[in-house]
């Protein structure tokens, strides 16, 4: 068997596929190890980041080779999975049976297209990127295999030129074994193989600082340095009560800068809400009960420039400080808020997530759920959110419209669906409409905080 540590070679212009195995971040059928660290939610949340960074990693390399990207998943369906990775990939289910089935039926369905060399990766392995990909198909011209060893004993990557059934057979799935198995296979069936990089996967608890240290990288340059000021450029404020099971992924989506300050400021929790922010890195702040009460109080301690307000059970999309400073950089905007999603499918989810959009930028009013965020001296001129128990965001957004406009950023929050799962959707939906129309006709905020609440 031959085997080779590799460099890259100009291969010219090919026909290949890159295929990524994922799943759709589902909480409880997702980094499932993960779970008793930091529960499902949380779990959920790191696979969804680590999939996004590979498949960013690989997306330059459609630019640098005549390659295809195919996302196999599991769970949901590809309606949902093109919803949250975009419509620039093929999308295929990886059909049934154990691992080694599915990958084998994925490279036997890629060279029926047909294709020369293929490449099968995971997301599991923060440091994959698209130079060590492009190394291991331009192995193929030498190489019938090519293996990305994993440091754990089994393999991130596997790159053919043609299928072979027998090195995805019995196969002793993850164990430390995986890849010497694979290897004595090879040698059998006289397969010249070639290993590129050895990287850290992560998978069990003690992988996590692979991943930490992987998105938190280098310190860039921080607020003060790019635009000449001192102190955090953005404060995030989340009120919270009772929201230990969301607080922990919603922590994590916001990541970790010198440019932001995280500011949970509960309103009497009697769970481990306080405990987690804590864990997280978070600045605890407690007050008197009651979402603009609470928002309020943070906003008087935070030092930001930049307020962004955010519900405890909705996560930020990748970017989102960049896409709220190019939104308030646009002239005449005076707040802004993100697109909205939900992290439930259906039909019926998916008309909600359209016709909240569709307010949001035909009227500019979007809610709370979706992120609101606008500077702070106009978060002053217009004095804060108003002492109400309820449609406090609507208020506040119909004050701020009047020193300009609210803007939509391109790119979705997702919020939890717990109160249309529980209530139903289109009982869901016509409460918060009967809210808005009762606040129009000027019923009083504490009334319709009881109908609200009554309903539940």
């Amino acid at each position: 068997m031959k085997k080779g540590r590799l460099t890259r070679t100009d291969s010219g212009p090919l026909t290949e596929r890159i295929i990524v195995f994922t799943r759709f971040p589902q909480p409880g059928t997702t980094k499932t190890r993960l779970i008793p660290l930091m529960g499902p939610e949380a779990a959920a949340e790191v696979h969804r980041k680590m999939t996004e960074h590979i498949v960013a990693q690989l997306k330059p390399l459609r630019t640098t080779r005549n390659v295809s990207v195919e996302i196999r998943y599991a769970g949901e369906d590809e309606d949902l999975m093109q919803r949250w990775l975009g419509p620039d990939f093929s999308y295929n289910p990886q059909g049934a049976g154990d691992l080694g089935e599915r990958m084998f039926i994925a490279f036997r369905e890629a060279f029926r297209d047909p294709i020369e060399r293929a490449a099968l990766v995971g997301t599991d392995v923060p440091a994959l990127s698209a130079p060590i990909v492009a190394k291991a198909l331009d192995a193929l011209e030498r190489y019938d295999l090519v293996l990305g060893p994993a440091n754990d004993g089994g393999y991130y990557l596997i790159a053919m030129r043609r299928p072979v059934e027998d090195l995805f057979r019995r196969i002793p799935w993850g164990t430390k074994e995986v890849l010497r198995t694979t290897l004595d296979i090879a040698e059998k069936l006289r397969l010249s193989t070639a290993l590129v990089d050895a990287l850290d996967d992560v998978d069990r608890p003690e992988d996590m600082p692979v991943w930490l240290n992987r998105v938190s990288g280098p310190v860039q340059d921080d607020a003060s340095d790019v635009y000449g000021r001192k102190g955090p450029l953005v404060s995030v404020i989340i009120p919270t009560l009772n929201e230990e099971s969301h607080i922990r992924a919603t922590l994590q989506s916001i990541g970790r800068s010198d440019g932001v300050e995280i500011i949970v400021v509960d309103g009497g929790s009697e769970d481990k809400t306080i405990e987690l922010a804590s864990y997280f890195g978070s600045t605890v702040l407690t007050s008197g009960p009651g979402r603009s009460r609470q928002m309020n109080f943070a906003a008087e301690r935070a030092s930001g420039e930049i307020f962004l307000f955010l519900h405890a059970d909705t996560l930020l999309p990748n970017g989102w400080m960049d896409h709220a400073l190019r939104v308030l950089d646009q002239p005449g905007i005076s707040a802004g808020a993100f697109e909205f999603r939900t992290d439930a499918s259906g039909w019926n989810f998916q008309v909600v997530e359209r016709l909240t959009n569709f307010r949001s930028r035909r009227w500019q009013m979007p809610y709370g759920d979706q992120g609101i965020f606008l500077r702070a001296e106009t978060f002053r001129l217009v004095g804060g959110f108003p002492d109400m128990p309820i449609m406090e965001d609507f208020e506040f957004l119909r004050q701020l419209k009047h020193h300009g406009r609210i803007g939509i950023a391109p790119a979705a929050v997702i919020t939890s669906a717990r109160r249309w799962r529980e209530h139903g959707v289109w009982r869901t939906t016509a409460m918060n409409q009967m809210i808005i129309a009762g606040y129009f006709f000027g019923v009083s905020p504490f009334t319709l905080s009881k109908f609200y609440n009554c309903g539940k």
